[in-house]
């Protein structure tokens, strides 16, 4: 309870920079991934999506868990950042799409992730289509585990801002304990994930 009150504090006095330590800015899970040259290659893109980080985003056969580690690599920006915008046009592109709703309703739950993550971290203060986005992803590939994770950090996001301190752990935590999904994700970046994620537990008691 005090590490909320503290942020409440924080609150009155910075304003909306007291949510840069939150779901989406505070789980820095690529750590788990850093031997992976694409990994490397994210974190010398200075946060911005490059034409090679764009086509590993959409190359079949690539790890999903390493394509989210690539956008949590890439990470956010108090100001607001702009690759979802760069990877919706890449896709509207390639997927020969005419426009954002065409795009959402026939791209795979892998690539609706990406942009849902990716949109989620270019304005983390407002994630409602982002959240739309990723259960739109989970819908389609609801036995994954790296879907529902990222879809909860969304959803924990839009919990903190509101001050559901006890959803925003339970938000994950169902995740963490749901014995039907496939661990498609390194157990090192989950632990990273709930290393954060668990401080709010004590406002559940």
């Amino acid at each position: 309870m005090k590490t909320k009150l503290l942020l409440g504090i924080l609150c009155i006095f910075f304003g909306a920079k007291a949510f840069a330590d939150s779901p989406l800015t505070s789980t820095n899970f690529s750590k788990a991934y850093q031997e992976m040259k694409i990994i490397q290659k994210a974190a010398a893109a200075q946060g911005e999506l490059t034409p090679q980080l764009l086509k590993y985003l959409l190359k079949k056969g690539k790890p999903l868990e390493v394509k989210m580690a690539l956008i949590n690599e890439l990470g956010w920006d108090f100001n607001g950042k702009s690759n979802a915008l760069l990877f919706e046009e890449y896709l509207l592109k390639k997927r020969k799409l005419k426009n954002y709703n065409e795009l959402t309703s026939n791209v795979n739950a892998e690539e609706l992730i990406c942009l849902a993550y990716l949109k989620a971290l270019d304005d983390y203060f407002q994630v409602n289509k982002a959240l739309a986005l990723a259960k739109r992803a989970k819908a389609k590939a609801s036995d994954s585990y790296t879907v529902n994770i990222i879809c909860a950090l969304i959803e924990a996001q839009k919990a903190l801002h509101s001050e559901q301190w006890c959803k925003v752990y339970k938000l994950t935590d169902e995740v963490r304990n749901d014995t039907s999904l496939s661990l498609d994700m390194k157990k090192e970046a989950s632990d990273i994930i709930f290393d954060y994620m668990d401080i709010y537990k004590a406002d559940c008691e």
